[in-house]
């Protein structure tokens, strides 16, 4: 492809030295590692999520050190016959020695070297049908190994060769290729900051007729998680066609005056905003919740609680950051089923416009073992890849019981434990990685969970949310659930409230279900509930 320079990308400053220091400094002036008695660096790896740039750093690498660049396309390598992926590696690789200074770009790396079978890397269940797929995979790795480490049979000098190799998923590369002198350098290309993507729409919009001030790009900046450069690139095409459409609709000709001065809006990015989802969050399944604090009716104390622990850290983070202080990590609702716990977690998330991950504490199980932490780590990952975001653990009991005393019937540790310790694991490293990741869990039996996940730095706010024993809450909570339902004049939701003692937030919208399915069986034509309906109702569906 055409070349790409280190100024065609934005949000990249902290990627670029590096870079510079490991990729063009070897290729340019290698006798500047030669003076300090130290070997140049033979490899670095670029790992991060798909759409993030990996492959347009790396050829902005090449570019910048003016050397040649040959691509190898992992899957590209593989081939049916025996020796021929290895035949083809060491080409590529005599090529490189032939035009040098150059680069050797190997992209989606862990599918030539995937971590290898037994010995070295992480065994994995290949099962009978892998054997060939493993013993070939394992010479493609020892192939690219010995020709890093300059002992192949060729015996290639690879001086003024740097190989750049980019992967999504860094733990399934073979282990041997991680340690000094092969891949000396490790580099996290993550989902860009509000200021990296800022920096990101500045180049993307540069070929495009546009309206937007800088405001309003600040605004689509900081309102697009989770957005690597290639969704930037496609929000700003889906913008462009949005403009488009528009055009066609009102019906200008293609050729016209008023057509070739006519721009992209706001209201197009807003549209195209809708229509574009994060590649990084497309693999789970992430909303934004539309519940706002006004549709949760009652537990006005548990609400401010919670605002607190999530919502501050977005609106008034000077604030806190002046008096030094922090948010709680994680937020513990607990109290009998049906009060509306899973609802309080979704509006805070919509209120404070984070992402929102939901998950029950039995789903993450599973019967493989290492499977289960594997799950609990994949949580947390994607919920920083996509913060601000809330992660939800509803029936947290299911997952993290009070630890056994051994006997767990495999080697001692039951799976019980090793999720635990995964989950207190990602636990501590939430505020470590200064990710906008908020936790809240929700149980009915907080006496099963371990007392470790209950100490202050992890769930270190512990809500109850009772029943709603006070009448004016209970009829609170009937107002939000009747809001679109026509309501006889005759119905008084007071003395209604007054009624329904022992009633839970969830009983109650039953209530209220049963009421308007009263009235239907009533007459099909029938055009409000009335007073009798709820009585009705309150037969059907007892506390």
């Amino acid at each position: 492809g055409a070349a790409v320079r280190f100024q065609d990308l934005g949000g990249i400053s902290e990627f670029k030295e590096a870079l510079l220091e490991n990729v063009a400094l070897p290729l340019t002036k290698p006798e500047i590692f030669t003076t300090f008695g130290i070997k140049p660096p033979r490899g670095v790896l670029l790992w991060g999520p798909p759409g993030t740039g990996k492959s347009r750093l790396a050829r902005a690498a090449a570019d910048a050190a003016g050397a040649n660049l040959l691509v190898v396309r992992g899957p590209e390598l593989i081939g049916p016959v025996v020796g021929e992926s290895e035949a083809a590696l060491r080409g590529v690789f005599k090529e490189a020695v032939r035009t040098r200074p150059c680069v050797v770009m190997i992209d989606e790396i862990d599918s030539i070297a995937p971590a290898r079978q037994g010995g070295d890397g992480v065994t994995g269940g290949g099962g009978k049908g892998g054997g060939d797929e493993d013993a070939m995979s394992n010479r493609v790795v020892t192939t690219l190994l010995s020709i890093m480490d300059g002992v192949s049979a060729e015996n290639l000098d690879l001086h003024r060769v740097v190989v750049v190799a980019t992967t999504n998923r860094p733990e399934a590369i073979d282990r041997a290729l991680r340690r000094p002198g092969r891949f000396d350098k490790e580099i996290e290309v993550g989902v860009p900051t509000p200021a990296s993507r800022r920096e990101i729409f500045a180049i993307k919009l540069r070929d495009v007729a546009h309206e937007l001030t800088d405001a309003d790009v600040d605004e689509l900046s900081k309102g697009c998680h989770g957005f690597v450069g290639a969704d930037v690139g496609a929000l700003v095409n889906q913008a462009a066609y949005q403009a488009l459409r528009r055009r066609v609709k009102e019906k200008e000709a293609w050729w016209s005056d008023a057509c070739k001065t006519r721009t992209v809006t706001r209201a197009d990015f807003e549209f195209a905003k809708k229509r574009v989802r994060p590649s990084a969050l497309r693999e789970v399944q992430i909303e934004v919740p539309k519940v706002s604090w006004d549709d949760v009716g009652g537990n006005h104390e548990v609400k401010q609680l919670l605002k607190e622990a999530v919502e501050w850290t977005e609106k008034y983070p000077e604030a806190m950051a002046r008096l030094g202080a922090k948010p709680p990590k994680g937020v513990l609702l607990y109290g009998p089923p049906g009060c509306s716990k899973t609802m309080l977690a979704r509006a805070v998330a919509s209120e404070s416009g984070r992402n929102f991950l939901s998950v029950k504490g039995p789903e993450l199980y599973s019967k493989w073992v290492g499977d289960s932490e594997k799950a609990v780590r994949t949580l947390f990952r994607r919920a920083k890849t996509s913060a601000p975001s809330v992660i939800f653990i509803d029936e947290i009991d299911g997952l993290v019981q009070t630890r056994s005393d051994g006997g767990g019937g495999d080697g001692g540790v039951n799976v019980h434990d090793r999720v635990l310790t995964q989950l207190l694991t990602e636990m501590d490293g939430v505020d470590a990685a200064g990710s906008k990741v908020a936790v809240i869990a929700a149980t009915n039996m907080p006496h099963l969970i371990d007392p470790a996940l209950l100490r202050p730095g992890r769930f270190d706010r512990l809500l109850y949310i009772p029943l709603p024993s006070d009448p004016v809450d209970r009829t609170e909570i009937l107002r939000v659930t009747t809001k679109k339902m026509p309501l006889a004049p005759d119905v008084d939701l007071d003395a209604l409230g007054a009624q329904l003692a022992g009633y839970t937030g969830a009983d109650i919208a039953a209530l209220c279900r049963e009421a308007g399915m009263a009235a239907l069986e009533e007459d099909i034509d029938i055009t409000h509930i009335h007073a009798r309906h709820f009585a009705t109702s309150a037969t059907r569906t007892p506390p």
